[in-house]
């Protein structure tokens, strides 16, 4: 199903778009119409679904094309884990960049200046609130935050939350919102006690269980744990394995699509990139180029992991772990498509482990750690459990005050 065919408005049809979303995955497909058609959801999908998008994209529809009380927080986010709030917030960045919904992140960790902003942001007003429970409540204890006009909540990962204690402090968050909301609940799993919150919450709600995808078997999968000046050396010496027709190189960062490309240009390698700051036209004809095979490598970003259409792709080499496990089945789903076979390579950094650990447990399977060739020097181990967050201090939330370059405030009021 397309996004279109959703009935979503155009301004977030835009966003969609210049996200690379072509179709929508089956959790939105069955979800984003009862929450436009006003529903309670109870909804069992994991992470790697397209969850995220699932609620978000008709919540900020209805906050455009419905009567909504301004200077008012409209919409709560609860989430287990201030990487959770961090992520949601970047997809809200994205999917609303051409609306004026405003949101914010709201978690534990900052300093007092990032709990001033935070104050302030929830005192003037704000239409999208993504939050921790505990977080959340040290603001609400300080009198100041007014929920009685929100009319949207949302519970993501909510058996991870009861899983971490947090029922009383959600209980206490509810508390504080109308009673005539709409409320959905996702969770990994059907647990007795998510039926428990759920009969506390939602009234007839419509219930939908999304198995999460997996790759296609016939693509190889096999990690490298490396150190991070490590990574285009090794890629320069996969690449001299085979001579590859079509391979495409995944980066989440710009800087490190453009230096990479740089650096294989150096080496003589037929490479070209693809990011967001190359105009449309350019884009299409760097793609068009390796669709004719006169460049046989592409350093991208995300915005070629969905929706292109070209076959025979016979590596995928991910220099960066992407930032979840929808990501890493889109970007390694470009190889091995009609039947062909194909190998995806992933790089681990020390504080990427975590990270890719949790995509190994989606997979629900361990990708196999190759060795690095010993001319490379001495690795670091895989030990996810001893790593810290790859996220450390950074503070995201909402759409930038800044207009589209991208700086400025963390909350945009409209």
């Amino acid at each position: 199903m397309t996004f279109e065919e959703l009935g979503l408005s155009p301004q977030i049809l835009d966003g969609i778009s210049s996200m690379g979303y072509k179709t929508a995955t089956p959790v939105q497909s069955q979800v984003i119409q009862p929450i436009l058609a006003g529903r309670d959801i109870l909804a069992s999908a994991q992470t790697g679904t397209g969850k995220t998008a699932a609620f978000l994209l008709p919540i900020i529809h209805k906050l455009i094309t419905e009567p909504h009380p301004e200077d008012h927080i409209n919409a709560l986010i609860i989430v287990p884990t201030r990487e959770l709030a961090i992520q949601i917030a970047g997809n809200m960045e994205g999917l609303g960049y051409f609306t004026n919904v405003s949101s914010i992140a709201i978690y534990g960790g900052g300093d007092g200046n990032s709990f001033t902003t935070e104050k302030t942001a929830l005192t003037s007003g704000v239409d999208i609130v993504v939050c921790t429970p505990g977080r959340m409540i040290a603001h609400l204890n300080m009198g100041y935050v007014n929920l009685k006009h929100c009319s949207y909540l949302v519970l993501d990962e909510a058996d991870r939350m009861l899983d971490m204690g947090f029922s009383d402090d959600l209980m206490k968050i509810i508390s504080f919102l109308p009673e005539k909301r709409q409320n959905l609940l996702f969770s990994a799993t059907f647990a007795p006690k998510m039926r428990t919150l759920a009969q506390k919450l939602l009234q007839n709600p419509v219930e939908i269980n999304i198995a999460v995808s997996k790759p296609p078997e016939q693509i190889v999968q096999e990690a490298f744990v490396v150190y991070e000046k490590q990574k285009s050396p090794l890629v320069k010496h996969l690449l001299k394995l085979q001579d590859y027709t079509r391979v495409i190189v995944f980066c989440s960062k710009k800087q490190n699509v453009k230096s990479l490309t740089a650096d294989l240009k150096r080496a003589r390698f037929s490479v070209e990139e693809i990011h967001s700051d190359l105009e449309q036209d350019v884009r299409e004809q760097v793609l068009q180029d390796f669709r004719n095979k006169k460049t046989k490598i592409l350093v991208a970003t995300d915005i070629l992991s969905r929706g292109i259409d070209i076959d025979e792709i016979e590596l995928v080499i991910n220099y960066d772990v992407p930032n979840d496990g929808e990501d890493y089945i889109h970007r390694i789903g470009r190889t091995a498509r009609a039947q062909t076979k194909g190998t995806a390579y992933t790089f681990i950094t020390e504080s990427e482990q975590r990270k890719f650990k949790t995509i190994e447990d989606l997979l629900e399977k361990e990708v196999t750690k190759a060795a690095v060739p010993e001319e490379f020097g001495e690795t670091p181990e895989y030990n996810p459990a001893a790593q810290k967050s790859s996220f450390g201090g950074y503070k995201g939330g909402g759409k930038s005050g800044g207009g589209k370059s991208g700086g400025g405030k963390f909350w945009k009021k409209k």
